[in-house]
């Protein structure tokens, strides 16, 4: 989790990079994604905007430390309290322990224009849903970074 604060402006750019691995029991569908505002102790999707996320996709059989890889590249477009973010990017996500398949993140055009409020501090987080609840479906984040570049400046 990061947290920035007014500093998205017009013509800012913000690249959002995570890796790690999952491991599940059985064949639950799975998603990954990053998300704007959560403010939930727990964490939950639902009190923040989600900014880029995959479908949920079929995870292989008993899944045991696969890798997976997010990436995504925007631009905020306006700003304000219904500010707007245009971006996209790829989820590699493991087939196996040591294959991976590559998929675009948002799932559809529409998804890559999301509304969001940069007039106040917000966090930017990594989240992950499964189709099926079990305490053997597992997440781990190894590495998340954000990138903010031209704070307040126009796009170049």
């Amino acid at each position: 989790m990061y947290t920035y604060g007014s500093e998205l402006k017009i013509g800012t750019k913000v690249q959002l990079e995570a890796v790690g691995e999952f491991s599940t029991t059985g064949t639950p569908t799975m998603r990954l994604g990053f998300a704007y505002g959560i403010t939930s102790a727990g964490g939950l999707l639902s009190t923040g905007v989600e900014i880029a996320g995959s479908a949920l996709t079929a995870t292989g059989t008993t899944a045991a430390a696969w890798a997976w890889h997010i990436n995504y590249f925007g631009v905020v477009t306006a700003d304000g309290a219904t500010g707007v973010i245009y971006g996209s990017g790829i989820q590699d996500l493991g087939s196996s322990l040591t294959a991976i398949g590559a998929t675009a993140i948002p799932v559809t055009a529409a998804a890559r224009s999301v509304t969001i409020d940069t007039t106040a501090k917000k966090t930017w987080h990594v989240f992950a849903e499964f189709g099926t609840s079990s305490a053997s479906n597992q997440v781990r984040v190894d590495y998340f970074n954000v990138k903010i570049e031209n704070q307040g400046k126009p796009a170049q």
